[in-house]
């Protein structure tokens, strides 16, 4: 669910893994759960893409590129006379990237460790940039448009999918328990300097770095119980849960009533779940 691209916070302490990696961390689990997530909005994904104009033979940017799932399709769409540099500060997730390009005989795929906001490219240099999942962790998002900025060649865009407005992730029939879970989430996030509400802000500091916004769009999806979709916050959850309990965000008990609750409604036939609503945004360079 969260961070599928980015890597720049740090985990509570009883999720940390080696230096480098993000808020929820970079094991194997969390390799599978971002290989389902991104089949999951794989189709969003696309359509984002197409409408920030990416095209077979350019130069883009996967800022935040985690393992690198969404960098082989764009590697696929700018084909072999085309290049995506992808960047990211998790040393684990690069190596699998670095594999993922081996195995598909990917070679115009350009992998970079950098943190986002420090990145050095050559000014108009790229066709087209994205992230996903990524400015929702930074502390100081502006850094990273400053680079994006200076680096897309003038009439290039930024693509971006992040998250606004995340307490209306809900669950139907309503559960305290569960907004009790998201409130926590939220509060993580913003012990790490990071903002779940960060589409809020972003159209106008793509405005303040010479970014215009020419597109945005809600990105709302339900999930029904049973249904690909469903599981994709369930192994967010499983994995991040006890991480909330142990930094004091949460206790056990609201764990219990968490998993008692998401159990009730994932035997119902008629409960849903609202997921967390984001926003696609399109800003071109002046």
């Amino acid at each position: 669910m969260n961070g599928d691209e980015a890597h720049s916070g740090k985990a509570p302490a009883a999720a940390r893994e080696p230096a480098g990696d993000y808020l929820l961390g970079s094991g194997d689990a969390e390799l599978a759960r971002l290989a389902f997530q991104h089949r999951a909005w794989a189709e969003a994904a696309y359509a984002l893409w197409e409408r920030a104009g990416f095209r077979r033979g350019a130069t883009l940017l996967d800022l935040g590129c985690g393992p690198g799932f969404a960098t082989v399709d764009l590697a696929h769409l700018v084909g072999p006379e085309g290049r995506v540099i992808a960047v990211d500060t998790a040393p684990r997730f690069l190596d699998h990237l670095r594999r993922l390009a081996a195995a598909h005989g990917l070679g115009w795929i350009d992998v970079r460790r950098a943190d986002a906001g420090e990145l050095d490219l050559p000014s108009a240099s790229l066709g087209g940039a994205y992230a996903r999942w990524l400015f929702c962790f930074l502390p100081d998002p502006g850094r990273a448009l400053a680079v994006v900025a200076r680096a897309l060649a003038p009439g290039a865009r930024l693509a971006v999918t992040d998250y606004f407005n995340y307490r209306a992730f809900t669950l139907a029939p309503r559960s305290a328990a569960f907004d009790r879970v998201v409130e926590a989430v939220a509060a993580a996030w913003r012990r790490e300097g990071g903002d779940l509400e960060i589409q809020g802000r972003l159209p106008g500091l793509c405005r303040e770095h010479g970014l215009e916004p020419v597109d945005l769009r809600p990105v709302v999806r339900l999930a029904r119980p049973g249904s690909p979709l469903w599981a994709w916050p369930e192994t967010f959850f499983r994995g991040f849960l006890p991480a909330l309990v142990d930094s004091g965000l949460l206790t056990s008990d609201d764990g219990e009533r968490f998993w008692h609750d998401w159990n009730v409604r994932a035997a119902d036939p008629a409960a849903y779940l609202s997921l967390p609503p984001m926003i696609d945004l399109v800003a071109e360079r002046r």
